[in-house]
């Protein structure tokens, strides 16, 4: 048997286009260094917040009284307030450096080069800072000393480098860090979602009718690419390991709607399963919504899903929590938390599917977003392009996969053509 199994990754990283981290773009004015002196606030500044906010309040004080628009008022209110303090934490960064570089005494043998502008990201926003940048000739990359001294970690502000760490390190995914910035505090960051996928094949079952995976037969694929280009590139890696001559084909996935799709699309005959640890994680945040936090009867609510979801009673599991929640203030929240279950009922079979000795784990892809990916990818101050990630992360596929001699092989056979 032959499986494909994928399940996605978070990093997170600031409001950039195309960047896994926020990678600047650089210039180099070329300005000479001049004489610094103490500046004055912009009044500019001071105006610009004045007229937006009065602007506010004659809106505000032209319309009747509703929630709506207390709830509008609060959000331009915060808008209007970051776009000044922006401008103003950057005016006040950019006097900083100026001071710092024109009294920055250089280390022996250091070369200052000019000036570089560099976009920095903030809490309230983006600004951009010039400050000089020295190198010693002998000692190759050189450094921006008031980078250091700011404490920015690439192009991030002290205080923004610190939330995003917190909300990384507190959210299951980056997805939900980067809405649940945007939502409370109005600070606009992007996730990039890296796919991992799978393949392996299976010929035999353990002494208790348990699925065992080949010897060495995982091979991984990643992408950071759109999940139509995962799954098409997903699959010929399945064809290229003999999809087409497998007597079945399984698709083990997280039950998300993307990868449901992806599945469809690409492994049409395939036996879609959706892992059976994540279904459990979704019955933990159900049943949370249907009791309350830390209720006393949660664990063993939450056992008995287990045991109703390996008999194939995912349907009348669905049938009994509506039919509790039905008329409760949390009907609502429950039948969200449900969705999950009613979209994957036919892939939840999961007594059916260990009967045939299916796989209903994929305990394989997990261990690969953390030994391929997240042990190389996801370090305390790592930064990527992604150019840079999806280089690193194809080469580790490639180790992973034990492919490495193959792979050097065909990279020296095409240099050698191209002298032909």
């Amino acid at each position: 048997m032959n499986w494909a199994m994928s399940s996605p990754l978070w990093l997170a990283t600031p409001n950039t286009r195309n960047s896994l981290a926020n990678t600047p773009t650089w210039s180099s004015p070329k300005l000479a260094r001049t004489s610094l002196q103490k500046k004055e606030l912009p009044p500019q500044i001071r105006l610009a917040q004045e007229e937006e906010i009065q602007q506010l309040i004659a809106r505000f004080q032209s319309q009747a009284p509703q929630a709506s628009a207390v709830a509008e008022l609060e959000v331009l209110v915060r808008t209007a307030v970051f776009k000044s303090a922006n401008e103003l934490v950057g005016w006040l960064l950019q006097q900083a450096v100026d001071r710092f570089d024109k009294a920055y005494l250089p280390k022996p043998g250091e070369i200052r080069k000019g000036r570089d502008t560099l976009k920095v990201q903030g809490i309230f926003g983006s600004f951009s800072l010039s400050r000089d940048y020295y190198y010693h000739p002998a000692k190759g990359p050189g450094h921006y000393p008031a980078d250091d001294a700011l404490g920015l970690e690439v192009s991030y502000t002290p205080a923004l480098t610190k939330l995003l760490c917190l909300e990384g390190a507190d959210e299951q995914t980056y997805l939900k860090a980067e809405r649940h910035l945007i939502q409370t505090g109005g600070i606009s960051v992007s996730a990039r979602q890296v796919y991992l996928g799978c393949v392996f094949t299976q010929h035999r079952v353990d002494e208790k009718g348990r699925p065992v995976r080949d010897w060495e037969s995982t091979t991984y694929f990643s992408s950071l690419n759109s999940i139509d280009h995962f799954g098409a590139s997903l699959r010929q890696e399945a064809l290229r390991r003999g999809m087409g001559s497998a007597a079945k084909v399984g698709l083990l996935i997280d039950g998300a709607h993307g990868l449901e799709n992806m599945g469809k699309l690409n492994f049409k005959d395939g036996i879609p399963i959706v892992d059976f640890y994540h279904a459990m994680e979704h019955a933990g945040t159900l049943l949370v919504a249907l009791l309350g936090k830390d209720h006393p009867e949660h664990k063993r609510r939450l056992r008995r899903w287990a045991k109703r979801l390996l008999k194939d009673k995912v349907q009348s599991l669905i049938e009994e929590t509506r039919r509790e929640g039905a008329g409760k203030s949390q009907a609502s929240a429950v039948e969200e938390a449900l969705h999950y279950f009613v979209s994957n009922v036919s892939r939840m079979q999961y007594g059916t599917f260990r009967a045939a000795g299916y796989f209903i784990g994929s305990g394989v892809v997990e261990a690969g977003c953390k030994t391929v990916i997240g042990s190389r990818c996801k370090q305390s101050g790592m930064f990527w392009s992604k150019p840079g990630a999806e280089n690193i992360l194809a080469f580790r596929c490639i180790h992973s996969s034990r492919r490495l001699e193959k792979f050097w092989k065909h990279r020296l056979n095409t240099k050698a053509a191209n002298n032909h």
